[in-house]
């Protein structure tokens, strides 16, 4: 099962992760039409029976909308009072989109230590099933108001990487700003070709160029694929698709649409 329908088509449990430039628009602020429309996308996999967890940036961005006369400012402080005002508001937004098809939201915000802490993660573990189980979809950030250097994840690409294995998840699906991984940076490069599989990921890091970033958010193609290997250790695959695309998923089952497999091997699970 190495293309995107046939991935989406098998797998049970999904984690997605939505970027900040996923949701943002150009001037860096939620676009709340794009965090709808992937909301409606999310919801035609639950209605297929898939059982999803969503990995959500976008606090940060969240909170310069909500209060602009800080977006300016250095000091950590004022970034870590901007993620602590920015989260309710993406979390309003997200029960606002998945409350009109009758569904509830739940939070979870989490630091790399809890990931390193045996009964943490068990609790972790616990409260994803239990949500999962009773029809709430799990919203899942890093804790970014009260996070240090020393506890931080550093990037949801990780961070999700990490939830999926926890919760045994079948696919990773990372929705980003491009269709996956190419060559070469394609906002650089008009040549850059699309890598449709991925099976070897330390040698793909040898062949590509990485240096790419885009231009929000902390990830950038580096972590996506330190995010791959991360679930391929594991057996899961991971799929990076561009969410910009309307009805990406939809076409992605549909065989319409092209994106980036990391093939996780069967036998590892």
């Amino acid at each position: 099962m190495n293309t995107p329908a046939e991935l989406l088509s098998s797998a049970r449990k999904i984690v997605i992760k939505l970027g900040s430039n996923t949701i943002s628009n150009k001037e860096g602020k939620v676009d709340k039409e794009i965090m709808k429309h992937i909301v409606g996308q999310i919801m035609h996999l639950i209605d297929e029976g898939k059982r999803v967890v969503v990995v959500s940036s976008g606090a940060a961005v969240s909170g310069v909308g909500a209060i602009n006369k800080w977006a300016r400012k250095n000091d950590i402080n004022y970034k870590q009072a901007l993620c602590a005002i920015g989260q309710v508001e993406l979390m309003n937004a997200y029960k606002e989109f998945f409350g009109e098809y009758g569904l509830h939201v739940g939070q979870i915000l989490l630091t790399g230590e809890d990931f390193n802490e045996p009964h943490r993660e068990l609790n972790i573990r616990n409260a994803l099933f239990t949500l999962v189980d009773e029809g709430v979809v799990p919203i899942i950030n890093e804790n970014d108001s009260v996070s240090i250097d020393e506890f931080s994840i550093g990037d949801n690409d990780t961070l999700s990487a990490l939830v999926a294995n926890l919760w045994a998840a079948d696919l990773l699906i990372l929705m980003s700003d491009i269709d996956g991984v190419y060559d070469k940076d394609p906002h650089t490069y008009d040549d850059a070709r699309l890598i449709e599989l991925v099976e070897d990921v330390d040698g793909l890091r040898r062949s590509i160029d990485t240096k790419g970033k885009s231009d929000f958010g902390t990830g950038g193609i580096v972590t996506k694929i330190n995010a791959a290997e991360i679930v391929n250790r594991y057996g899961t695959s991971m799929l990076l698709v561009n969410s910009r695309k309307e009805d990406i998923l939809g076409k992605l089952e549909r065989g319409e649409e092209k994106a980036t497999v990391f093939s996780g091997s069967p036998a590892r699970k």
